[in-house]
Formats: structure tokens, sequence, C-alpha cells
């Protein structure tokens, strides 16, 4: 049996020695690489940063100076100032504001809207309802003949009363 304890006593030397050989690798490995990227790093660091602009800072540091902007020039204004006074010398005229645009409007003022057409074939149908009306009581009038004055004496009245009554029905303000 100590044949085999001191032949796998050798194996384990040996896998042990070849992981401090591997670490050892790795370790010089990453040290070079590190050392390459940090270089890398540091100088694309340097090339990124932008260089300062001092346009109302005097630096003291003559290595900054190079970077000093020269002082802004303010721009020149009188051609713009001279048509503005111009334009507002011109006389403007205003045109004449409908105060119904302005003026506030009724809550319902869009449902008028909607049935003013409607309202206006109504009014034209109510209109040729009353003008049928007048000619059936002028026919009714005509055909009862000369013996009847009492009936001649009151239709007058009557028509004048439904014409009167369809004129105060076109010329009433819709209160709704």
């Amino acid at each position: 049996m100590t044949d085999s304890d001191e032949k796998i006593g050798s194996l384990e030397e040996e896998a042990l020695k070849r992981k401090e050989r591997l670490k050892s690798l790795k370790r010089s490995h990453n040290s070079v690489e590190n050392d390459k990227s940090k270089s890398e790093e540091f100088s694309s660091q340097f090339a990124q940063l932008p260089k300062p602009k001092f346009r109302s800072y005097k630096p003291i540091d003559e290595t900054f100076k190079e970077n000093l902007l020269p002082d802004a020039k303010p721009a020149d204004v009188e051609a713009e100032v001279k048509d503005q006074l111009n334009a507002s010398n011109s006389k403007v005229i205003i045109e004449e504001l409908d105060l119904s645009n302005l003026a506030p409007r009724k809550p319902d003022w869009d449902l008028k809207r909607d049935v003013a057409k409607k309202l206006e074939r109504l009014e034209r149908r109510t209109q040729k309802a009353i003008a049928e009306l007048i000619r059936d009581r002028l026919k009714e009038g005509q055909g009862q003949g000369p013996n009847s004055s009492s009936s001649r004496a009151q239709q007058p009245q009557d028509l004048a009363a439904s014409v009167e009554a369809g004129a105060m029905a076109n010329q009433m303000p819709d209160d709704d």
C-alpha cells in the first residue's frame, strides 16, 4: 500500500505544482493587461477631457491664457430698431370688431343654431297654413251669399283677427 500511497502523493504534488504555475501565469498575464489598459485609459482620459473656455474669467496661469476667448462684441441693432419704429409709426387700420363675437354666448346658443333650419321650414309651413285658412274663410264668406249680413260683418273681424294673430306670432321674440 505504500507504493500506491506514494503514487497518489506524487500525483497530488504534481497537480499542486501545475496549479501554482497556472496561477503565476494568470497573474503575470493580468498584470501586463492591466498595465496596458491603465495606460490606454490614462491616455484616452486626457484625450477626451474638454479644454476649458474662459469667457468672463481671466485666468492667472499662463497655460490657461491660450484658452481665453476674445471679448464678445455686441450686435448692431440700430437697423432693427429703426424698422420697428417705422412699423409703429405707420397708422394701423383696425378692422371693426363684431361685439357679438367677443361677448359671451348663452349656454344654449349651439342648440338654437342647430334648430334654426328646422324652425325656418316650420315657419314656412305655418305661413302657408295661415294663408290657406284665410282663403278657406274667404270662400265660405263668398259662398253664403247676400242673405246673411250678420255673418258678413262677423267674417271680416275674424279674418282681421287671424291676420293680426299671424303677424303677432311672427313678431314675438323667441324667449327660449
